[in-house]
């Protein structure tokens, strides 16, 4: 199974249970030590936030604070040092504990699209086999439930089992149902400030020369842009630099997207499109970011002169996630989902 890639890790860096410090985000670590402390500990957590700035990552360290046997009142949510659940958390098996993310197809051999309603009814068996004492689910990420499996955490929720303790890692909240939102507790974390980024991505086993300002306090945006991801972004504002779509150039960034060989390629592009449509979107409101390059500001002031142009930008990155989650979570090809996009922001480039 050594083989078989995890969903929840960003590219080659440490897996979350195995990244030893969490930075930036100590309001959050307070509130939840809070919650602990006055005896008012919720069954259900949504760690919200932008990706890559430390919602697993706390998912995972307040697993080990819950499953290390914590006192009454706690200063800090590190465990007890040596605490023999520890060793088990981190080689994923310890029996309080579950994880749930998306499952690997083995006829396909590749991981599928989504959290699978078969994935999330494991809970039943996992809490009947662990009757006692304290338990942990990490559902990472909680917007890849299907609608099934969203149904079967949402009983869960509604009647949690005793000891039970569900953290629903979110990227995008707004996603999940109103009622698996409405029975956990919101637990919120922000970009990193630049001093804590560059502390994070020189954990993660990137040089902080990585933390550059195009990844707005995100670890995981920071490695991405040092994995290809900013020459990938650097293309696409080429795309539109000038008064239509190249589309030579738009076809070439499809192609590479396309096959199995070009899934982390369409990650990356994915990943550039949304970083294009958002800092759009606020460029056409407060302007190009101040650190941003001549050549990016050059192609946001001419994407996005307005407010009007803001606002049209907001939409087009709702509907370009919605339909490359819709494309991906069926199987639509690669290439396609890309050209989708493409056209989409070309068409909104004419309008603004």
């Amino acid at each position: 199974m050594s083989d078989i890639p995890e969903p929840d890790r960003l590219l080659d860096a440490p897996h979350p249970r195995e990244t030893p410090r969490l930075y930036g985000q100590a309001a959050a670590e307070a509130a939840f030590l809070d919650a602990w402390n006055t005896g008012r500990l919720h069954h259900g957590w949504l760690l919200t936030g932008p990706r890559g700035v430390g919602k697993a990552t706390l998912a995972w360290r307040i697993a080990r604070f819950l499953l290390g046997d914590p006192p009454a009142r706690a200063e800090t949510l590190d465990p007890p040092p040596g605490h023999p659940a520890l060793s088990r958390i981190r080689a994923l098996s310890e029996p309080g504990l579950m994880l749930l993310r998306r499952p690997w197809d083995e006829k396909a051999k590749r991981l599928r699209a989504e959290i699978t309603v078969e994935e999330a009814r494991r809970l039943g068996g996992f809490f009947a086999l662990s009757a006692q004492g304290r338990r942990v689910v990490i559902v990472d990420a909680a917007d890849d439930l299907n609608r099934n499996a969203a149904n079967a955490i949402l009983k869960v929720l509604e009647e949690p089992p005793a000891g039970a303790t569900l953290l629903l890692v979110a990227h995008q909240p707004a996603r999940l149902l109103p009622t698996i939102r409405s029975r956990c507790r919101v637990l919120r974390l922000g970009p990193l400030e630049p001093d804590d980024l560059e502390a994070a991505v020189v954990q993660a086993g990137a040089p902080a020369a990585a933390a550059s300002a195009l990844a707005e306090g995100s670890v995981g945006a920071a490695l991405a842009l040092a994995e290809g991801g900013a020459a990938i972004y650097e293309g696409l504002l080429d795309l539109f630099a000038g008064g239509a779509m190249d589309r030579r150039q738009a076809r070439a960034m499809t192609d590479a997207c396309a096959g199995r060989a070009g899934g982390e390629t369409l990650d990356a592009t994915l990943s550039a499109i949304d970083r294009l449509l958002h800092r759009a979107a606020r460029a056409g409101l407060l302007g190009p970011p101040a650190d941003a390059p001549e050549a990016e500001a050059r192609v946001l002031r001419r994407l996005a002169p307005h407010d009007a142009a803001a606002r049209g930008w907001a939409q087009v990155s709702q509907d370009v996630s919605d339909r490359a989650a819709h494309a991906r979570a069926v199987n639509v090809d690669a290439a396609a989902i890309v050209w989708d996009a493409l056209a989409r922001i070309e068409a909104q480039a004419r309008r603004a």
